[in-house]
């Protein structure tokens, strides 16, 4: 992956483009990524407001190390090339990413690669340095997914928009983030994840889990999140405040593990080594470790490392 993509997407915080209130309020807020919307959030008659709202905004600076990203109306809509013409030639330098709803194709894809390209050449910005943000919502999308995936190098995470996808193949729920009435078996969103899940990691692209609109019910959201972290998702959206506490401690390792996975490498490395002898698997406690538990070991690791956690405990080699 490059170091754009490995930037930790745990919590990405929706923020009506409508909104000066919300946005300022935003950039004080533990969100590893804030979108501003210009889509579902923003009406109809309020989204070419919205857009110097962003534009200004991101121009005045705030942000931290926030990834800063716009969502723009879809494709099939009259508005999206005026969302992407005007928010990259206003704020081109302080964007990371455009996310894109409702892709069904690696053409939409393309088409947003080559409108950047050509801003970014009109504008003297670098070419190529704004990333795509992919969100699959329709079962036409999830069918393309490997074509959406791969249409850009400019594509950075697929993402899973569950409101809409419900809509779009019928399914009989209002409820978005728990499991349709009289699904009594299984996840019912297993296959649409795990179809985003294997696409990403197929194009090393991260995978973000989407909304649960319940906001104040914390308990509920964690146990939905678990779910998808569970699964290797690198991060939920979040849309509100109280939810980003517990998208950045679900989508981190728990210290223990974190701690363990750094012992892991510490120890592989050193008994692979001429003074460790050479050896291809060892024991680490009662555990036996190889090259495979190295390369588990390595994706902790480095959720933790761009978590902000610190090793507790040191590998100590054995007297010999």
């Amino acid at each position: 992956m490059t170091e754009s993509v490995l930037r930790p997407r745990r919590s990405c915080l929706a923020v009506p483009g409508s909104s000066t209130k919300m946005i300022d309020k935003a950039k004080g807020l533990a969100a590893d990524q804030v979108f501003l919307d210009l889509e579902d959030a923003c009406a109809p008659l309020a989204k070419p407001g919205a857009r110097k709202n962003i534009v200004a905004a991101l121009n005045e600076g705030g942000w931290g190390d926030k990834i800063r990203v716009v969502r723009v109306n879809d494709l099939t809509t009259h508005w999206t090339y005026r969302d992407v013409v005007e928010v990259v030639e206003g704020a081109g330098d302080n964007l990371d990413c455009i996310m894109l709803p409702k892709v069904q194709s690696g053409a939409q894809v393309q088409w947003l690669d080559i409108t950047l390209t050509q801003i970014e050449k009109t504008m003297g910005f670098e070419v190529g340095r704004i990333g795509i943000e992919a969100q699959i919502e329709n079962a036409r999308g999830l069918l393309a997914i490997d074509e959406i995936a791969e249409a850009s190098r400019r594509v950075q995470t697929l993402i899973f928009g569950p409101a809409d996808f419900m809509a779009s193949i019928n399914m009989k729920s209002l409820v978005v983030g728990e499991q349709p009435p009289g699904y009594d078996v299984g996840d019912a969103y297993h296959h649409i994840l795990m179809s985003i899940l294997m696409a990403a990691r197929k194009h090393d692209l991260q995978a973000i889990d989407g909304p649960y609109l319940q906001i104040k019910d914390v308990d509920g959201f964690r146990r939905v999140a678990g779910r998808s972290a569970a699964l290797g998702f690198d991060g939920k959206w979040v849309l509100h405040p109280g939810q980003l506490d517990a998208a950045n401690e679900v989508f981190s390792p728990a210290q223990k593990d974190y701690d363990h996975a750094e012992l892991i490498l510490d120890a592989y490395d050193w008994y692979t080594s001429e003074a460790g002898g050479k050896r291809g698997a060892a024991m680490l406690g009662d555990e036996m470790i190889d090259e495979a538990s190295r390369k588990m070991a390595l994706v902790i690791a480095g959720k933790g490392r761009s978590a902000g956690l610190q090793r507790t405990e040191k590998f100590t080699p054995p007297e010999s």
